[in-house]
């Protein structure tokens, strides 16, 4: 007779669960280019310590070190890097010059602002982490260095491993300039995307595969962001990338419509947006392209946009900047002080400042022993508060075992490798194994934890192997029990901020459709489109995360998801909506009822989840 299956609960589930893909050999390269030959130099040139400083700049910018463009990858790596050099000279001033009670309350105020930053987005909560960590590190590690040297040596760590980001050429060469390999993958994947909703369409497959292309064209529109990687554009290498992704919108919202419509769509339809995928990567000419049938609205929106596109591709036009967010100094700021803001605030400023505090009492307390590691505590907490880690349970206890793990396996190398040159063997091997372990949590903590013990080891420190496991275990302690306190902040505040986001973001792109009808403005009806489905994602993505935490937690973000999934919809028979204009100047009544359904939808699906946003999309449906 069969066992039954037992289903995990989801905050285990999410700790068991990992990233799958190619290994990413190009960023082990770098990896093992970064940390381990700045320590070499340095340590053949008799000044460890320098050494260990612009490591630990390269290791954390190697945490950021992601698959995307090179263009993207300045901005992920340098922003977050430029942060620590800032926090590594603020903790060295601070840990010299202030009592343990001051420096408490210093950290305690730092970690509240750099919380409420983090929830900005992804490169933000990258760089309110290097602060904290770094602030830390400064403030407790015993360097012979004055702050100012320290900064600049961990930047120049993290700008070593920039520079490796640019000048190395990568696996996925496969024409034209290296340097825009990223941007050309990213573009592609878009339009194999696009032929995936075609194929997907008036199947049960087609909102999977609408939510894929929404996460392609994000990863194109970060791809494409960031400084320009030559002066003059590359003679039009760049705009060439530019125009190829904007005639991919046009596409997507006609896949988009088709996939609304419910009905199956011939093979051949999806074969244009083939070959297009092979001519961005390949740099050849399109050829011809099939051209679908032209028997129903979408149909011939869709002719439309291949023939555009041909041309876009074919004569190499110019396109225009359409995937810039253009978020506003006050956008941001009321975001990092708004409620995801400031719950986010209130816990990091906690857990660090508990951290720091108790860190500060074993430190100075005689029956405790050496406790020379004490920035370890607020430094370990600053990653376990992190809520892009994965749910708090998850994260905790892949933090533990991680450590656990990295501390037994250092224990076992620091007794067998010659030093210094072994322990600089360790920090090039975890350099390299940092890309791939970044798939796991807890494979990242085992990897981090060993490169740290090394670096430890070779600044003069005593062995801390063992120390490290209960401190992190205290850190563990310090954060489960401030990530449930029944009263701090708004509790499911980032989840309603980004779904509040998510609404307005809907009600603009409704409101510009119907009450634009068919204008020529079809850049800004596309900009709109892509600012919706971008909030959208990030809602779900941030209302996925929070129903994986402990029950105390998930409860607050209850009836969320089916307030993201009407928006979904919503969105969805917008650009059906947009379709038809574009085609007639007139709605159908199915087009009209179900726009009226959804906003009543909408509307109950808010007060069910005790929703407070702005006006939402409340839009006269007589066009």
């Amino acid at each position: 007779m069969p066992l039954p299956s037992v289903a995990l609960p989801p905050w285990l589930a999410h700790a068991l669960r990992s990233q799958r893909g190619p290994v990413p050999w190009s960023a082990v390269v770098r990896g093992a280019l970064a940390a381990g030959p700045l320590l070499l130099a340095a340590v053949v040139a008799g000044q460890p310590s320098v050494g260990v400083v612009a490591a630990l700049g390269a290791m954390l910018a190697g945490i950021n070190d992601r698959p995307g463009s090179r263009r993207a990858a300045v901005r992920r790596i340098g922003v977050p890097g430029l942060a620590g050099a800032g926090g590594l000279l603020v903790g060295s001033y601070a840990g010299e010059h202030v009592g343990a009670v001051t420096l408490t309350l210093f950290l305690t105020v730092l970690g509240l602002v750099a919380g409420g930053m983090s929830a900005v987005g992804p490169v933000a909560s990258g760089a309110g982490t290097q602060l904290l960590v770094a602030c830390a590190i400064g403030a407790g590690m015993p360097l012979p260095e004055p702050g100012w040297q320290r900064a600049l040596f961990y930047l120049a760590g993290a700008g070593w491993l920039i520079a490796l980001r640019l000048a190395l050429p990568t696996t996925a060469v496969t024409a034209g300039d290296y340097r825009f390999d990223g941007e050309r993958d990213a573009v592609g994947a878009v339009y194999d995307a696009i032929a995936e909703l075609l194929i997907a369409a008036g199947g049960t497959d087609a909102t999977a595969r609408r939510v894929a292309l929404t996460a392609a064209l994000d990863h194109a529109q970060d791809a494409l962001a960031g400084p320009r990687l030559r002066r003059y554009a590359s003679s039009g290498a760049e705009r060439r990338l530019h125009a190829q992704y904007a005639a991919a919108l046009p596409l997507a919202e006609a896949a988009t419509a088709l996939a609304w419509v419910g009905d199956s769509v011939p093979a051949r339809a999806a074969e244009g947006p083939r070959r297009l995928a092979t001519a961005v990567r390949t740099g050849a000419h399109t050829g011809p392209l099939p051209a679908p049938s032209r028997s129903a609205p979408a149909l011939r929106a869709l002719d439309d946009a291949l023939l555009h596109a041909a041309d876009a591709f074919d004569g190499g036009g110019t396109g225009r900047n359409l995937h810039t967010r253009r978020r506003t100094a006050l956008s941001l700021a009321r975001t990092a002080f708004g409620a995801g803001g400031r719950e986010y605030g209130l816990r990091v400023a906690l857990c660090f400042g508990a951290s720091a505090g108790v860190a500060q009492a074993l430190h100075h307390a005689q029956w405790y022993g050496n406790h020379s590691h004490w920035y370890w505590l607020p430094a370990t907490a600053v990653f376990l508060v992190k809520p892009d880690l994965g749910p708090l349970a998850s994260r905790v206890l892949c933090r533990a075992a991680g450590t656990v793990l990295g501390a037994i396996v250092f224990a076992g190398l620091a007794a067998l490798l010659p030093r210094p040159a072994g322990l600089v063997a360790v920090v090039a091997v975890c350099g390299a194994l940092i890309p791939v372990a970044t798939r796991h949590f807890a494979a990242q903590t085992a990897v981090v934890t060993v490169l740290v013990l090394a670096l430890v080891m070779v600044a003069g420190e005593p062995p801390a192997a063992w120390s490290r496991i209960g401190e992190t275990l205290l850190a563990c302690a310090i954060v489960l029990l401030v990530g449930h306190l029944p009263a701090l902040g708004q509790r499911g505040g980032t989840v309603r901020a980004r779904l509040a986001r998510a609404v307005e973001a809907a009600d603009a792109y409704l409101t510009h459709v119907l009450n634009e009808g068919t204008t020529d403005d079809k850049a800004g009806r596309w900009a709109l489109r892509r600012e919706a489905y971008r909030a959208l994602a990030e809602a779900r993505a941030a209302i996925d995360l929070a129903a994986a935490e402990l029950p105390a937690l998930a409860r607050h973000a209850e009836g969320t998801d089916e307030v993201a999934a009407t928006l979904e919809r919503l969105v969805d028979t917008t650009t059906a909506c947009a379709v038809q204009l574009d085609d007639n100047g007139r709605l159908t009544p199915r087009h009209t009822e179900r726009i009226a359904e959804l906003l009543h939808e909408l509307a109950e699906g808010r007060a069910r989840a005790g929703l407070r946003v702005k006006q939402g999309p409340e839009v006269p449906i007589a066009v």
